[in-house]
């Protein structure tokens, strides 16, 4: 998931040198946390939240073939 979250965002952002995504197990299952740079914030998210709402439906859809539950926050 970690691969696919750093893909995609860094294809989004003006600075991809800055990306960040590192993914933290827990016992409700895989969080990715995506971390940029303070410009690149409004890029990852969105209007509306759109783009980090299809960020989350493909790491979803990608996660539900491995049988696990995987979430995705922005950090800063």
């Amino acid at each position: 998931m970690k691969e696919l979250v750093i893909y995609i965002v860094k294809a989004l952002v003006d600075n991809p040198g800055e990306v960040e995504v590192r993914e933290v197990e827990s016992d409700k299952g895989i969080i990715v946390e995506i971390k940029v740079s303070a410009s690149d914030i409004g890029k990852v998210i969105g209007r509306e939240g759109r783009i980090i709402k299809a960020i989350r439906t493909v790491v979803s859809c990608a996660s539900a073939k491995m049988d696990k539950k995987v979430s995705v926050e922005i950090t800063e």
